[in-house]
């Protein structure tokens, strides 16, 4: 075998191996997949499954409309916490993260990603829940917004290091001050990546369970007062999953799949965002 022909051999075999690799890298995400729409699309194709909260079973027509509610209200909230304190934060070490201050937030920061977020709500449960003797979306509010913060901290920090130096000079050279070069120009340059992140931490917030678990605890009927104990999708599949009653794991099923759903169009948008400003900035 010749030099060249052995070279064509190894490259197609490397790309055999790594398509592969790929397509079996898939295969649990289409099981995933298939199992949530199969076995929640009967409970997805009936309008009140959206429009009607929890009922006891034997009663027809139970639906989900409390646990997406509740899941919005508490992401949200998490949402507004987090992300103006996590984007300000990661921006602060992108440009002035020098000293051994930025060292420990960053090491923070990295533990936190890490950290098991049964842990982070048992600590809204001791902070929150136990001085108040109830339960409330505000608790499980403050245990998604721990668990986001990080994320949103270093995914920030990356996307701001990336933008050249160049820029950064432009408006020093101008006479702006460093803050607003900061927010002015370098935050806009760098959205496309700061958006992607609090999209990724915003899906990671809306499909736990154990943070909300300690903290919000669910709630059957239909509620929008935050501080009161209030339903969430990861907790309608927990309960309704363990029971022995068909109707209500049918329920979990369909509430399985528009969590899954949501969090993957979460992810979709946060691709499009990025691969959107990548195609202008080609143009440019």
């Amino acid at each position: 075998m010749t030099r060249n022909a052995w070279r064509r051999f190894s490259s197609g075999t490397a790309l055999t191996v790594m398509y592969a690799l790929t397509g079996l890298a898939l295969v649990p995400l289409g099981l995933v997949l298939w199992f949530a729409a199969s076995k929640g699309l009967p409970a997805v194709l009936h309008p009140e499954f959206f429009f009607n909260s929890e009922r006891p079973t034997g009663f027809p027509g139970g639906g989900v409309s409390n646990a997406i509610v509740g899941t919005g209200i508490m992401v949200g909230m998490a949402s507004l916490a987090a992300i103006p304190v996590g984007v300000l934060s990661g921006i602060y070490l992108a440009e002035y993260g020098v000293s051994r201050w930025a060292s420990w937030v960053r090491l923070a920061s990295d533990v936190l990603v890490g950290a098991p977020s049964i842990a982070l709500g048992l600590f809204a449960y001791a902070v929150i829940v136990v001085p108040q003797q109830h339960f409330s979306a505000l608790s499980a509010s403050l245990a998604l917004a721990i668990l986001m913060l990080p994320v949103v901290i270093r995914t920030t920090e990356s996307a701001v290091v990336l933008i050249p130096r160049g820029l950064r000079e432009s408006g020093l050279a101008l006479g702006l001050p460093r803050w607003r070069v900061s927010l002015q120009l370098i935050l806009p340059a760098a959205a496309p990546g700061v958006i992607t992140g609090t999209l990724l931490a915003v899906a990671r917030a809306a499909g736990e369970t154990a943070p909300v678990l300690f903290t919000g605890f669910g709630n059957p009927i239909f509620s929008l007062d935050p501080t009161q104990a209030m339903a969430s999708l990861p907790l309608v599949v927990f309960r309704d999953a363990l029971t022995p009653y068909k109707d209500l794991q049918q329920v979990a099923w369909g509430a399985a799949l528009v969590l899954v759903v949501m969090v993957l169009i979460i992810n979709l948008g946060s691709r499009w965002v990025l691969r959107r400003q990548i195609r202008l900035a080609g143009q440019l």
